[in-house]
Protein backbone atom coordinates (compact mmCIF):
# COMPACT_ATOMS: atom_id res chain seq x y z
CA UNK A 1 0.00 0.00 0.00
CA UNK A 2 1.00 3.56 -0.92
CA UNK A 3 2.79 5.02 2.86
CA UNK A 4 0.82 8.45 0.97
CA UNK A 5 -2.90 7.10 0.60
CA UNK A 6 -4.62 7.04 3.55
CA UNK A 7 -6.74 4.14 4.52
CA UNK A 8 -10.80 4.48 3.89
CA UNK A 9 -12.93 5.78 6.37
CA UNK A 10 -14.34 2.20 8.04
CA UNK A 11 -18.37 2.63 8.11
CA UNK A 12 -20.51 0.85 10.06
CA UNK A 13 -24.53 1.13 8.95
CA UNK A 14 -27.12 0.37 11.23
CA UNK A 15 -31.10 0.12 9.89
CA UNK A 16 -33.80 -1.89 10.46
CA UNK A 17 -35.20 -2.22 6.63
CA UNK A 18 -32.84 -4.72 4.92
CA UNK A 19 -32.92 -2.56 1.37
CA UNK A 20 -32.23 0.84 3.44
CA UNK A 21 -28.44 -1.20 4.39
CA UNK A 22 -28.11 -2.78 1.01
CA UNK A 23 -28.79 0.45 -0.53
CA UNK A 24 -26.33 2.66 1.47
CA UNK A 25 -23.55 -0.02 1.27
CA UNK A 26 -23.78 -0.05 -2.82
CA UNK A 27 -23.96 3.49 -2.34
CA UNK A 28 -20.98 4.69 -0.07
CA UNK A 29 -18.82 1.44 -1.31
CA UNK A 30 -18.50 3.45 -4.68
CA UNK A 31 -16.82 6.09 -2.46
CA UNK A 32 -13.15 5.64 -2.81
CA UNK A 33 -12.35 6.71 0.58
CA UNK A 34 -14.67 4.67 1.99
CA UNK A 35 -15.23 1.14 3.13
CA UNK A 36 -18.29 -0.11 4.96
CA UNK A 37 -17.27 -3.25 6.90
CA UNK A 38 -20.48 -4.22 8.84
CA UNK A 39 -24.74 -3.39 8.81
CA UNK A 40 -26.97 -3.79 11.78
CA UNK A 41 -30.78 -4.30 11.98
CA UNK A 42 -31.29 -4.06 15.62
CA UNK A 43 -29.95 -1.45 18.30
CA UNK A 44 -28.25 -4.51 20.22
CA UNK A 45 -26.36 -5.87 17.10
CA UNK A 46 -25.42 -2.36 16.54
CA UNK A 47 -24.06 -2.59 19.87
CA UNK A 48 -22.22 -6.36 19.53
CA UNK A 49 -21.01 -5.10 15.59
CA UNK A 50 -19.25 -1.91 16.61
CA UNK A 51 -17.66 -3.37 19.59
CA UNK A 52 -16.10 -6.13 17.33
CA UNK A 53 -15.68 -4.10 14.37
CA UNK A 54 -14.45 -0.63 16.12
CA UNK A 55 -15.90 1.57 13.18
CA UNK A 56 -14.63 5.15 12.10
CA UNK A 57 -18.49 5.96 12.08
CA UNK A 58 -21.67 4.84 12.50
CA UNK A 59 -24.69 5.62 10.06
CA UNK A 60 -27.39 5.33 12.69
CA UNK A 61 -31.14 5.43 12.08
CA UNK A 62 -33.29 5.95 15.40
CA UNK A 63 -36.48 3.91 14.98
CA UNK A 64 -34.75 0.18 15.51
CA UNK A 65 -35.90 -2.98 17.30
CA UNK A 66 -34.85 -4.10 20.53
CA UNK A 67 -32.73 -0.97 21.57
CA UNK A 68 -33.32 2.31 20.24
CA UNK A 69 -30.69 4.25 18.25
CA UNK A 70 -30.28 6.95 20.87
CA UNK A 71 -29.95 4.25 23.38
CA UNK A 72 -27.45 1.98 21.21
CA UNK A 73 -25.49 5.65 20.46
CA UNK A 74 -24.89 6.05 23.81
CA UNK A 75 -24.30 2.86 24.81
CA UNK A 76 -21.42 1.90 21.33
CA UNK A 77 -19.44 5.98 22.59
CA UNK A 78 -19.14 4.79 25.90
CA UNK A 79 -17.33 1.91 24.65
CA UNK A 80 -15.93 3.67 21.91
CA UNK A 81 -15.69 7.41 22.51
CA UNK A 82 -13.33 7.95 19.55
CA UNK A 83 -16.45 6.15 17.11
CA UNK A 84 -18.28 9.21 15.28
CA UNK A 85 -21.97 8.59 14.86
CA UNK A 86 -24.17 10.40 12.05
CA UNK A 87 -27.92 9.83 12.86
CA UNK A 88 -29.66 9.17 9.92
CA UNK A 89 -33.67 9.81 10.15
CA UNK A 90 -36.76 10.53 8.81
CA UNK A 91 -37.46 12.23 12.64
CA UNK A 92 -36.82 15.56 12.66
CA UNK A 93 -39.14 16.85 15.82
CA UNK A 94 -36.68 18.66 18.31
CA UNK A 95 -37.06 15.93 20.65
CA UNK A 96 -35.24 13.21 18.26
CA UNK A 97 -32.22 16.19 17.38
CA UNK A 98 -31.68 16.46 21.14
CA UNK A 99 -31.79 13.65 22.30
CA UNK A 100 -29.53 12.06 19.68
CA UNK A 101 -27.20 14.85 20.33
CA UNK A 102 -26.76 14.14 24.24
CA UNK A 103 -26.25 10.87 23.01
CA UNK A 104 -22.84 11.74 21.67
CA UNK A 105 -24.25 11.75 17.77
CA UNK A 106 -21.90 14.38 15.78
CA UNK A 107 -23.67 14.79 12.29
CA UNK A 108 -27.45 14.71 11.73
CA UNK A 109 -28.97 13.86 8.20
CA UNK A 110 -32.37 13.08 7.09
CA UNK A 111 -33.42 10.41 5.02
CA UNK A 112 -34.82 12.71 2.09
CA UNK A 113 -31.31 14.30 1.46
CA UNK A 114 -29.36 13.71 -1.61
CA UNK A 115 -26.45 11.02 -1.15
CA UNK A 116 -23.71 13.29 -1.53
CA UNK A 117 -24.75 15.37 1.78
CA UNK A 118 -24.83 11.52 3.32
CA UNK A 119 -21.00 11.57 2.40
CA UNK A 120 -20.23 15.36 3.16
CA UNK A 121 -21.76 14.27 6.25
CA UNK A 122 -19.29 11.46 6.93
CA UNK A 123 -16.30 13.49 5.90
CA UNK A 124 -17.08 15.92 8.52
CA UNK A 125 -17.88 14.11 11.42
CA UNK A 126 -14.31 11.97 10.40
CA UNK A 127 -12.49 15.40 10.34
CA UNK A 128 -13.41 16.15 13.96
CA UNK A 129 -16.72 19.03 13.14
CA UNK A 130 -20.05 18.24 13.52
CA UNK A 131 -22.86 18.16 10.66
CA UNK A 132 -26.43 19.00 11.04
CA UNK A 133 -28.91 18.97 7.31
CA UNK A 134 -30.23 22.42 6.97
CA UNK A 135 -33.71 21.15 8.72
CA UNK A 136 -32.15 19.97 11.72
CA UNK A 137 -30.28 23.70 12.11
CA UNK A 138 -33.55 25.35 11.77
CA UNK A 139 -34.52 23.10 14.82
CA UNK A 140 -31.59 23.71 16.71
CA UNK A 141 -31.22 27.72 15.94
CA UNK A 142 -35.04 27.70 16.92
CA UNK A 143 -34.48 26.44 20.16
CA UNK A 144 -30.94 28.60 20.66
CA UNK A 145 -33.27 31.86 19.34
CA UNK A 146 -35.76 30.93 21.37
CA UNK A 147 -33.88 30.49 24.95
CA UNK A 148 -32.63 34.48 24.19
CA UNK A 149 -35.28 35.83 26.42
CA UNK A 150 -33.81 34.45 29.00
CA UNK A 151 -30.61 35.05 30.66
CA UNK A 152 -28.07 34.28 27.70
CA UNK A 153 -24.99 35.48 25.87
CA UNK A 154 -27.00 35.61 22.84
CA UNK A 155 -28.72 38.77 24.49
CA UNK A 156 -25.59 40.78 23.91
CA UNK A 157 -26.33 39.89 19.95
CA UNK A 158 -27.77 42.42 17.56
CA UNK A 159 -30.26 41.19 15.19
CA UNK A 160 -28.03 41.25 11.99
CA UNK A 161 -25.38 39.41 14.92
CA UNK A 162 -27.98 36.78 15.31
CA UNK A 163 -28.58 36.52 11.01
CA UNK A 164 -24.84 36.07 10.79
CA UNK A 165 -24.85 33.54 13.51
CA UNK A 166 -27.45 31.31 11.81
CA UNK A 167 -26.16 31.05 8.58
CA UNK A 168 -22.66 30.33 9.50
CA UNK A 169 -24.15 27.22 12.02
CA UNK A 170 -26.60 26.82 8.98
CA UNK A 171 -23.03 26.24 6.59
CA UNK A 172 -23.00 29.27 4.62
CA UNK A 173 -19.77 30.94 3.56
CA UNK A 174 -19.00 34.04 4.20
CA UNK A 175 -19.97 34.96 0.29
CA UNK A 176 -23.06 33.53 0.85
CA UNK A 177 -23.64 35.22 3.67
CA UNK A 178 -22.86 38.83 2.26
CA UNK A 179 -25.53 37.65 -0.91
CA UNK A 180 -27.90 36.74 1.26
CA UNK A 181 -28.00 39.62 3.81
CA UNK A 182 -26.58 42.05 0.98
CA UNK A 183 -23.57 43.05 2.89
CA UNK A 184 -19.80 42.69 1.57
CA UNK A 185 -18.07 39.99 2.64
CA UNK A 186 -15.35 41.88 5.01
CA UNK A 187 -18.69 43.32 6.78
CA UNK A 188 -19.37 39.54 7.26
CA UNK A 189 -16.75 38.87 8.73
CA UNK A 190 -16.16 41.74 10.90
CA UNK A 191 -20.45 40.32 12.30
CA UNK A 192 -18.67 37.00 12.26
CA UNK A 193 -15.63 38.30 14.18
CA UNK A 194 -18.04 40.19 16.99
CA UNK A 195 -19.96 36.89 17.63
CA UNK A 196 -17.46 34.90 18.60
CA UNK A 197 -16.21 37.44 21.03
CA UNK A 198 -19.52 37.80 22.19
CA UNK A 199 -20.08 34.19 22.75
CA UNK A 200 -16.16 33.48 23.74
CA UNK A 201 -15.77 31.02 20.85
CA UNK A 202 -12.79 30.89 18.46
CA UNK A 203 -13.83 29.64 15.13
CA UNK A 204 -17.18 28.21 13.26
CA UNK A 205 -16.56 24.59 15.06
CA UNK A 206 -17.19 26.56 18.21
CA UNK A 207 -20.44 28.29 17.15
CA UNK A 208 -21.82 24.90 16.04
CA UNK A 209 -20.54 23.68 19.18
CA UNK A 210 -22.39 27.00 21.32
CA UNK A 211 -25.56 26.42 19.57
CA UNK A 212 -25.92 23.14 20.19
CA UNK A 213 -25.14 23.03 23.58
CA UNK A 214 -26.61 26.31 24.17
CA UNK A 215 -29.91 25.38 22.27
CA UNK A 216 -29.94 21.57 24.99
CA UNK A 217 -29.25 23.24 28.27
CA UNK A 218 -32.29 22.92 30.25
CA UNK A 219 -34.78 26.17 29.69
Amino acid sequence: MDPNVLPPIRILIVDDHGIVRDGLAVFLEKQEHMQVVGTAATGKEAVVAATRLKPDVIIMDLVLPELSGVDATERILNLLPQTQVVVLSVCHSSEHVFRALRAGARGYVLKDAAGVELVGAVNTVFGGQPYLSPRITEVVIGRLLNKAASHSPLERLSGREREVLHLTVGGSSSAEIARQLSLSRKTVDTYRSRVMEKLGVADRTGLIHFAIEHAMAPA
